[in-house]
């Protein structure tokens, strides 16, 4: 997980060249990289843990949920793991519900991530929000994290609207034809844009 996505520097230079407030967060921020955990049931249980609950609680119940799993986080491990355990770590009901499917799907192979190789973003989309628990921000955030899709723009994401406003002098929320001009100015490299524009509203870079 240590290694930035292919097209990383080819997507700096393109930013920098077509807007002013990248090209400054670009040389401000040179200390990191979008990297990729490769682990997409990893990244699943973690995007359904940490839905509707601030970013400490989700580490605390992601840490409780790990140290349950004893260490290894798989669909195996997870599956054996009964309701009342996953509960005490913090989950809710609904939260159970999900990760325990989660885990079947994988074992059965009713889900096939190898899949999603093939499909396009938006398809990659609608195939991850087929699972219980997973909508459409936590399906770009794989894309994005796991995945490492260049060109996602998670315009649901708060983070990222919030950073939109206070990079370009926009009130909040910014329009939404402003954040679709972005959008074309930024393509075929959003997720990078999106990964600057997170870290200039957050010292530590995001992970999921």
């Amino acid at each position: 997980m240590t290694k930035p996505p292919y097209y990383w520097n080819k997507a700096k230079n393109h930013l920098s060249k077509k807007d002013k407030v990248m090209k400054f967060l670009i040389k401000k921020f040179r200390d990191k990289t979008l990297v990729s955990r490769k682990d997409i049931f990893f990244s699943l249980c973690k995007s359904i843990i940490g839905q509707q609950i601030s970013v400490a609680a989700a580490n605390s119940v992601f840490k409780r949920f790990k140290k349950e799993c004893g260490g290894t986080i798989s669909p195996k491990v997870v599956n054996k793991i009964n309701t009342i355990k996953l509960k005490k770590c913090g989950l809710s009901r609904q939260k159970v519900k999900g990760i325990k499917e989660l885990s079947q799907k994988f074992i059965n192979k009713s889900f096939k991530p190898n899949l999603i190789k093939k499909m396009s973003d938006e398809e990659a989309i609608v195939y991850l929000s087929s699972l219980r628990q997973i909508g459409r921000w936590s399906a770009e955030m794989i894309l994005i994290f796991t995945l490492n899709r260049p060109n996602i723009w998670p315009i649901q994401d708060i983070g990222l609207l919030r950073a939109i406003s206070n990079n370009y002098n926009k009130k909040y929320l910014p329009p939404a034809i402003f954040v679709e001009n972005l959008k074309k100015k930024f393509s075929p490299y959003c997720s990078v844009a999106t990964w600057y524009l997170w870290r200039s509203i957050d010292d530590e870079p995001v992970q999921y």
